[in-house]
């Protein structure tokens, strides 16, 4: 309501400027340059008046801005019986106000469209029948009707045979995505396909578009370090107006030269330059899965220079899968594989669910186990129909079932092999892989290219899993076996290189995103604890979407600061050219407003920011 208001009063000074403009011009072609005069300057009035509580009001904050600029020419020019010159100031100054909200409102079309399409309502299976609820009574277990067209309320799991979703609000996807019973569905997809049921996981306040409609909502009141600094540049710029103006009046003695110099003095390639380019990348970046927390964040990752991953869950998918089961005597891969996936059943370990859910796709029906023993890190024992067995690592299986050292089968490269013994016999063999997640050379490379000098590894991992899994990479450095704190302590150190990014998904790596000049959490699965303590929150689980982001981080900062420099750069030439003589204040205040114009379009242009390899 307050944003509508202040856009309704700029509105209305803009329309009054005008009004008064056209009106004097009308009345001074007509013969009346008295009455024209008059009009001029009650067409003034209103926009100096606004522009002084504004400036008011900003002194009390502490701050001081370029508007002084804007409200010393208006006076000035009134002053001195400039009132056209003073006329064309006030239209200049409420139109760029104006252009400033449309800009912003342009630029943040992204986040408003993802903000506009947070669901009410959610259909719901009750006793046979639906009923339509609120989001928050729904509870996890419920089950969800979603009608094609409809945004998916809740996080969930798919609990008919498939679905197809569009996520392109969420992550930049063009093409829907097919999901099968049990895939896990992402709140705020849209349902592309026929009606399917949701199975929630989540309450909708916990759910995943939730959080994201509230970092959007703290992006969206952020202020850039580029923006304060340009605050601070605001106090020189106006030393030099003033001291340029009062020079031009003292040489010559003529007045008129230091209204013309204090009127072609711009506020806006500083004040509305940085804002309007970064909004705009913070824009260009969700339309491609890239939450940034706010402009700070962005500008601060255009100049990233050290980049540190975590393993599990940011290079790797995190999710061990079955690549390969080796058998040993007699039993067929289909009983060994059912046999320990039933014992897993007493297991909560990702190794021993990742088994469950492999025997589960296979549609294997699985007994209920008995005297189940687990030794946290080594194995799970127990009885499955009568048979004792015995699941875990290979030395673990082995001395447990008083046999000696076994055979295993080679692994490759993030690989590990978990040892199934039945009845004091070594039966077999799964061989599991948490495999590089697609494209993660392409990925580094192209951040390499971006202008990353150096890429870490840090991981909570052993160092010979971690070695294979990173093998062929080109790291710069691997941190194996550390701890939340020993991950602050990298980031810290790495710091002496240059500012620090840091990758990861899990509560363990919040500190560590927390500690970093920018956090990225791999926001799709990843834990609350990471996404809060990020900056950046990759909506779509890849990691390849750094590559994306930080281009277009770059590529704003470089906008923003052509559009200063350009902007500066004019506004000074054209106060030298009014300080002698060449620009009266007429002219000097339609130079101005070209000036202006040019610099918010310019910086607009980062809206059309199309990272390498994207489309």
């Amino acid at each position: 309501m307050e944003h509508a208001g202040t856009d309704r009063l700029k509105k209305a000074l803009l329309l009054l400027s005008v009004g008064g403009l056209l009106g004097g011009l009308a009345l001074y072609l007509a013969g009346r340059a008295d009455l024209a005069s008059t009009v001029w300057f009650v067409g003034v009035t209103p926009v100096l008046a606004a522009l002084v509580v504004e400036i008011l009001r900003s002194l009390r904050q502490g701050e001081v801005g370029l508007d002084i600029v804007a409200a010393l020419s208006m006076t000035a020019a009134l002053a001195f019986g400039e009132t056209l010159a003073a006329a064309v100031v006030a239209v200049m100054y409420s139109g760029g106000t104006f252009l400033e909200s449309f800009a912003e409102g342009r630029a943040r079309r992204e986040m408003h469209d993802l903000l506009s399409r947070v669901p009410r309502t959610a259909t719901r299976h009750k006793n046979g029948g639906l009923e339509d609820v609120p989001l928050d009574e729904i509870a996890p277990g419920d089950r969800l009707l979603i009608r094609q067209g409809d945004v998916v309320p809740v996080d969930g799991t798919i609990a008919s045979d498939a679905a197809f979703l569009d996520t392109a609000a969420l992550t930049g996807e063009s093409l829907p995505a097919r999901l099968s019973q049990g895939a896990e569905a992402m709140s705020g997809s849209t349902n592309a396909g026929a009606p399917f049921d949701l199975t929630a996981t989540r309450l909708a306040a916990e759910s995943t578009y939730a959080g994201i409609v509230r970092l959007v909502e703290e992006a969206q009141h952020s202020k850039a370090p580029m923006a304060r600094l340009a605050d601070r540049w605001s106090l020189g710029f106006l030393l030099v107006t003033v001291t340029i103006a009062f020079a031009a009046w003292w040489f010559t003695g003529d007045p008129i030269r230091a209204v013309a110099v204090l009127v072609v003095a711009t506020p806006c390639p500083l004040i509305l330059a940085v804002p309007v380019a970064l909004v705009a990348g913070l824009s260009r970046a969700a339309h491609f899965g890239v939450l940034v927390k706010g402009a700070g964040p962005l500008e601060a990752m255009a100049r990233i220079r050290t980049l540190i991953l975590d393993k599990t869950g940011t290079l790797t998918d995190g999710r061990p899968q079955i690549v390969s089961i080796e058998t040993l005597g007699d039993i067929t891969e289909t009983e060994l594989l059912r046999l320990a996936a039933a014992l897993d059943q007493a297991s909560k370990h990702p190794v021993a669910q990742a088994v469950v859910a492999a025997a589960k796709q296979r549609d294997l029906v699985l007994p209920v186990p008995t005297e189940v023993e687990e030794i946290p890190g080594e194995g799970v024992l127990g009885r499955v129909e009568g048979q004792a067995v015995i699941v875990g690592g290979n030395g673990f299986v082995a001395e447990r079932s008083g046999l000696g050292a076994n055979a295993q089968p080679a692994l490759s490269a993030g690989a590990v092999m978990v040892a199934v013994a039945v009845d004091g016999q070594m039966v077999g063999h799964l061989v599991m892989a948490d495999p590089l997640r697609e494209g993660t050379r392409e990925m580094l490379a192209g951040l390499r290219r971006e202008g990353i000098s150096r890429i870490l590894l840090a991981t909570g991992d052993r160092p010979d899993v971690a070695e294979r899994v990173t093998e062929g990479l080109g790291l710069d450095g691997l941190r194996a076996g550390l701890t939340p704190d020993q991950k602050v302590l990298l980031v810290l150190s790495e710091r002496k290189n240059g500012p620090v990014m840091m990758v990861g998904d899990g509560v363990n790596d919040a500190p560590a995103l927390a500690a970093a000049d920018v956090g990225v959490a791999m926001g799709a699965r990843g834990a609350a604890a990471s996404a809060e303590a990020a900056d950046v929150v990759l909506l779509v689980d890849r990691v390849d979407r750094l590559g994306p982001g930080i281009e277009i981080a770059r590529r704003a900062r470089r906008i923003a600061v052509e559009s200063v420099i350009a902007g500066i750069g004019l506004s000074v030439a054209g106060m030298i050219a009014a300080a002698f003589g060449y620009l009266t204040p007429v002219q000097g205040a339609l130079l101005q407003e070209v000036i202006d114009v040019a610099v918010i379009l310019n910086a607009l242009r980062a809206l059309r920011i199309m990272p390498h390899g994207t489309s």
